[in-house]
């Protein structure tokens, strides 16, 4: 069964929801949904209170160590955290309390081509059972590519069976954001959802675009209960109006 995965999205070191197309280099076009007034470990340890797992911090940027630190400290063992690893930096995260590291961007050169060495030294650093591939994409003709930097520059990953397949052997799970309706509320990808969920043969949590608290059982018949599902801009937790935090809650006591 699908479940409900929380997140904590920082932005110069504030619990943020932001359009996910819209994070660029000088952020002179970024879209804020919401900005907290809470720090990273209030919602830590609601997510602890709420024996919610496998949830995320993802750190957009510089100036969101310390806030990252804070939330692991306050659910230690309960969220992974991704932005900024790399193998230099991976195992200090997971001391910090960190149950896995999340990494994409580290994976490929600044021109976007996948480097598999990269990878295969993250598994000697720290084992794939405490490593989570982002593979965050953005739409093209037929099918997806991997973006990285913020998701703004698309690389030469397709998210495909065979890319899917492959990699599932280096790492414990995948998270997938949907960078084209990331933060839109307008609707989860469904032919996305649909295709991690036929293809992944390890566990997948996807984000992106949910709109109403049926998304979980549309993702769970999408996928046939194999894909998780983030929600973001669209809780009450962050503002949103659509989505009631304590439904998503119930939702996983009820898996």
């Amino acid at each position: 069964m699908t479940k409900f995965r929380p997140c904590i999205d920082l932005h110069n070191g504030r619990v943020k929801q932001i359009v996910g197309g819209s994070l660029s280099a000088d952020e002179r076009e970024l879209l804020t949904n919401f900005e907290s007034e809470q720090p990273a470990g209030y919602y830590a340890r609601m997510y602890r209170q709420d024996a919610l797992t496998g949830g995320h911090v993802i750190k957009l940027g510089p100036g969101n160590d310390a806030a990252a630190r804070e939330a692991l400290g306050a659910y230690p063992g309960g969220l992974q955290v991704g932005g900024g690893i790399q193998a230099d930096n991976a195992a200090d995260w997971l001391t910090a309390g960190a149950s896995h590291i999340i990494v994409t961007s580290w994976l490929f050169d600044a021109e976007g081509h996948f480097l598999p060495e990269r990878l295969n030294r993250l598994v000697d650093e720290v084992g794939k059972e405490r490593l989570v591939l982002d593979l965050s994409c953005r739409g093209q003709e037929n099918g997806w590519v991997v973006a990285m930097n913020r998701w703004q520059t698309p690389t030469d990953l397709n998210v495909d069976v065979a890319t899917i397949v492959e990699l599932a052997s280096s790492c414990d799970e995948f998270l997938v954001h949907a960078a084209d309706v990331e933060g839109k509320c307008e609707g989860v990808d469904a032919h996305l959802v649909e295709f991690l969920g036929k293809y992944s043969p390890i566990p997948v949590t996807y984000a992106g675009g949910a709109n109403c608290y049926e998304d979980l059982e549309r993702v769970n018949c999408l996928s046939r209960g194999k894909v998780d599902l983030t929600i973001g801009s669209a809780l009450d937790l962050f503002g949103g109006t659509q989505i009631r935090y304590s439904d998503c809650v119930a939702w996983n006591r009820g898996v």
